[in-house]
């Protein structure tokens, strides 16, 4: 096994950013995800568009794409990306919805942090469009799913076993 290191930490242990420079050019891509926990009634008045702020999906769709954009804003180490694509779907389930972000670009590094913060950004605002009705809301689970391009290929999270 070979030894791992930290990428974003020098040889003196003091944090830097990753030279990529000369880092081969790739299509990238990442899925990220995470679970908003709420009340069956909360879910239902989002379902139904009865939100007080409006429609709740979009707003936490485009707030998710915005933060897939601004990540590097917000992320002290991450490289500014030019992306090519994001999306975010948000899937009612019971009592819960599935928000999932997938994010590409073509270039020197991945976009697995774009992904992440459009997940978590996605979920946030679905927490913050409905707080006023559901303050036990819970973001469970954010992670990546998988990532594909780079040096090291295709990765996918294993299904937990059941």
């Amino acid at each position: 096994m070979t030894e791992q290191r930290l990428t974003h930490v020098d040889d003196r242990g003091e944090a830097r950013m990753v030279d990529v420079a000369d880092k081969q050019v790739t299509h990238r891509r990442a899925v990220a995800g995470a679970v908003v926990r709420m009340k069956p009634s909360t879910l239902a008045m989002i379902v139904e568009g009865r939100a007080p702020k409006g429609d709740v999906f979009a707003v936490a769709r485009v707030a998710g794409i915005m933060a897939a954009k601004r990540t590097s804003d917000l992320v002290p180490l991450c490289h500014p990306l030019s992306l090519t694509h994001a999306t975010v779907e948000l899937e009612p389930l019971d009592g819960a919805v599935r928000v999932t972000a997938t994010v590409e670009t073509d270039g020197k590094t991945g976009v697995e942090m774009e992904a992440l913060t459009a997940a978590a950004v996605a979920a946030l605002t679905l927490y913050d469009m409905c707080k006023a009705v559901d303050r036990g809301m819970t973001v469970d689970g954010l992670g990546l799913l998988e990532k594909e391009g780079g040096k090291s290929g295709m990765w996918t999270r294993e299904k937990e076993q059941s």
